[in-house]
């Protein structure tokens, strides 16, 4: 008897990658995959998401475990859902970081004087206390790239530079069928 899913092979029923973007997924889905089994705890989601490149809020990673989550046993997530699922949001790409025009209108509309930098207590206030804010760990991380230690200003233009990363894998990968 064999399987006609295209994501599982028919004895042994582990999840083997058909592409470049599934391995990518698996290869970060497995990381967290503890007792080999296929699982890894909704805990992990979020950390997964963001180790393939996304940037989701805390609802989008609330949306992937709703989705992806195990419905007999729930806590867990099996690959056999999560891969397909993040397959089809990565090719679309959902919980992509903001477009560098996004975050340069963004930056400027809070540099009310229009100096090309904010200041390390004004950026610390945005990111620690408005929107949907940052832990102090995520913020350390992220300050030790944002951060001139000579000026002790965030130059947005240069930071917005570090942060673009180009993702080919999803660039010639169609969405599934």
């Amino acid at each position: 008897m064999t399987s006609k899913s295209r994501l599982t092979a028919p004895r042994d029923d582990k999840i083997h990658a058909n592409n470049d973007l599934e391995k990518k997924i698996m290869e970060a889905f497995e990381v967290f995959d503890h007792s080999a089994k296929q699982v890894v705890d909704v805990r992990e989601v979020g950390t997964i998401l963001r180790s393939l490149g996304c940037c989701p809020t805390e609802a989008e990673v609330q949306e992937v475990i709703l989705a992806t989550e195990n419905k007999e046993v729930t806590g867990n997530v099996p690959l056999h859902t999560f891969l397909p699922y993040m397959c089809k949001a990565l090719i679309e790409h959902r919980y992509y970081p903001a477009s560098a025009e996004m975050l340069l209108a963004a930056f400027r509309y809070f540099d009310t004087e229009g100096r090309g930098y904010l200041t390390k207590e004004r950026f610390t206030q945005l990111m620690l206390e408005e929107g949907e804010p940052f832990t102090q760990e995520e913020f350390d991380e992220m300050m030790q790239t944002a951060l001139d230690p000579v000026t002790d200003t965030i130059t947005y233009e240069y930071y917005i530079n570090q942060l673009m990363v180009e993702d080919e894998i999803t660039e010639n990968q169609e969405a599934p069928k």
